[in-house]
C-alpha cells in the first residue's frame, strides 16, 4: 500500500502560526503535523509515501531526509492552484492501493486502522455530526456516497469528509484519467473532490463511507482549529 500527502499550501490563514515554515510544521506537543502523519502510516506498515510539495519545498527535504521511503512531487503552481492539481503532479506514482490525506489533517489510529481494514472501491471517513459551510459535505444513497463538496447546504449533508481516504489499485485509472481531463480544461481551482464527483457521477467506482464514532480528528485551518487540537488531541496520537 501507498499514500500520498498533499503539503504544497501556505497556510496563510493560520497566520502568525505559518511564519516562515509550511502549514504542515505547526506543532502540537513538540512534534510536527506532518510527523504524527508520517508515523501512523509507518505504525500501519505502509512505507512507501509520496509527498506533494510546494511552498518551502525544500523545508521537508531537509526534515525528512532521513526517513526511508519517502519520494516527492513538487507543485510549481502551488500560489495559485488548489488541491486537485497538486495530486496530479503526485498521481503518476500512484500503482498500488493508496490512503489519501492531508498534511494538515490529523485523525485518531482508531479511524485509520478501520479504514485499513475496509475493503471499499473508495472509501472516506465520514463525521457524521452537524457540520458548518466551510465542511467538504457529502450525502448518501442507500448507504453510498452520491455527493461530494462544500456547496452542498448544512441542513442537507449527511456529515462532513475529514479529507483522508482509502482507494483501491482499481480506481487509479479512472481517477488518473478524470484528474488528467480536468488539468486539460485548466480548472486549476479544483478540490480533489471534484474528481470523486465525477467518478461517482460515470459509476465508475463505489465510493462508500465508515464512520468517526465521536473519534478525533482534525482539519487545521484557521488558528482556533489549532488551539482546538492541541487540547483535544487524542492519546493514541500522541503516542505515535
Amino acid at each position: 500500500m501507498q499514500a500520498i500527502i498533499m503539503a504544497a499550501g501556505k497556510g496563510s490563514r493560520l497566520g502568525k502560526l505559518t511564519n516562515n515554515k509550511p502549514k504542515s510544521f505547526i506543532e502540537i506537543k513538540g512534534k510536527k503535523l506532518i510527523e504524527y502523519n508520517l508515523d501512523m502510516l509507518s505504525k500501519y506498515g505502509i512505507k512507501d509515501v509520496i509527498i506533494v510539495t510546494g511552498y518551502m519545498s525544500e523545508e521537508f527535504e531537509t526534515l525528512l531526509s532521513n526517513r526511508e521511503g519517502i519520494r516527492f512531487a513538487f507543485n510549481p503552481f502551488y500560489d495559485t492552484t488548489n488541491v486537485l492539481p497538486s495530486f496530479w503532479f503526485g498521481q503518476e506514482l500512484l500503482n498500488d492501493d493508496f490512503i489519501y490525506m492531508h498534511a494538515d489533517t490529523l485523525c485518531d489510529t482508531e479511524i485509520f486502522e478501520e479504514l485499513l481494514g475496509h475493503d471499499g472501491e473508495i472509501v472516506l471517513p465520514t463525521d457524521f455530526s452537524p457540520c458548518d459551510e466551510e465542511a467538504m459535505k457529502v450525502r448518501l444513497i442507500n448507504d453510498e456516497v452520491k455527493f461530494i463538496n462544500k456547496t452542498i447546504a448544512p441542513e442537507s449533508a449527511d456529515g462532513e469528509f475529514i479529507g483522508i481516504a482509502k482507494i483501491s489499485k482499481k480506481c487509479i485509472p479512472a481517477i488518473r484519467s478524470i484528474t488528467n481531463q480536468i488539468m486539460k480544461e485548466q480548472k486549476f481551482s479544483s478540490f480533489f473532490e471534484v474528481a470523486l464527483q465525477e467518478i461517482m457521477d460515470k459509476n465508475l467506482c463505489k465510493v462508500t463511507t465508515i464512520p468517526t464514532r465521536s473519534k478525533f480528528w482534525c482539519e487545521i485551518d484557521f488558528e482556533e482549529d489549532y488551539e482546538k487540537a492541541k487540547k483535544e488531541m487524542s492519546k493514541t496520537l500522541l503516542d505515535l
